[in-house]
C-alpha cells in the first residue's frame, strides 16, 4: 500500500477507534484506511441520505457559517463558487446567494455538473475525509479554479496520535482519509496554494498562486 495522496511507500499501521486499518505515511503526515475496510458505494449513499441537513435545518447552517464566516472576508459579488460535495441537500450555494453570491453545486451522487468552468473559489465541507483517493480529487480540484482562486475546506484534522485510536472522527465508516497540518502544508507545496486561514482544527482556507 502507498500513501493515497503523496504516493510514499513508508506507512506505519496505526489502531484507530475501530477495527478498520490504518496506515500513516512518514512523508505527509496522511492516515489511510486500507481499501478494504472501505464501505461500498451503495451503503456510502445510505448513510449520507440518513443525514439531517438542509437550509431549514439551524444547526447544520450554523456548522456550515464555520466556513462560510472566515472564508466571507475573501468573497466578493462579482465571484462565481462551487460547492464540491454539496450533498443530497445543497445548502452552502443557498446561504451564499443570501450574501448576493453565486455558488453552484456538485456532488458525485446527488448533484451532476459539467464542471466545464474555471471558478474564483471552491467550498468542500465535510467532504475530503472522504476521498478515497485524495491526490485525484486534488487535482480535479486544482483544475477547476482560478489562479488566485480559494479553496476553503472543513475537514477536521488530527493532533495526536496518542488519541488517534479514541477519536470519535474514525467511527464513521464512510471517513476514509485523515488530516493534519503537516498534511495541508504538503498539499499546498504540491499543488501550489498558500495557507491564508485556518482555526487549527477543522477550517482552512488556501489561495491558489498566481
Amino acid at each position: 500500500m502507498v500513501c493515497k495522496l503523496c504516493l510514499n511507500n513508508e506507512l506505519n499501521e496505526i489502531s484507530g477507534a475501530d477495527t478498520r486499518n490504518y496506515f500513516l505515511c512518514n512523508n505527509c503526515s496522511l492516515i489511510s484506511v486500507h481499501p478494504n475496510n472501505y464501505i461500498s458505494r451503495s451503503e456510502e449513499k445510505k448513510r449520507y441520505l440518513s443525514h439531517v441537513n438542509g437550509i431549514d435545518q439551524p444547526g447544520y447552517v450554523e456548522f456550515l457559517n464555520r466556513a462560510i464566516e472566515p472564508a466571507s472576508n475573501y468573497l466578493n459579488k462579482d465571484m462565481l463558487g462551487l460547492d464540491y460535495g454539496c450533498g443530497y441537500a445543497p445548502t452552502l450555494s443557498k446561504i451564499l446567494k443570501q450574501k448576493g453570491i453565486l455558488c453552484e453545486d456538485y456532488d458525485p451522487y446527488f448533484v451532476k455538473n459539467d464542471l466545464n468552468k474555471k471558478y474564483d473559489f471552491i467550498f468542500s465541507t465535510e467532504v475530503f475525509e472522504h476521498f478515497g483517493d485524495p491526490r485525484i480529487e486534488l487535482e480535479k480540484i486544482d483544475e477547476l479554479l482560478k489562479p488566485g482562486g480559494l479553496l476553503i475546506v472543513m475537514t477536521e484534522r488530527w493532533d495526536d496520535l496518542n488519541r488517534f485510536s479514541k477519536w470519535y472522527y474514525t467511527r464513521d465508516p464512510s471517513h476514509v482519509v485523515f488530516y493534519n497540518e503537516n498534511t495541508f502544508e504538503y498539499i499546498c507545496k504540491k499543488f501550489g496554494f498558500n495557507k491564508i486561514y485556518s482555526d487549527e482544527k477543522r477550517t482552512i482556507i488556501l489561495k491558489k498562486v498566481l
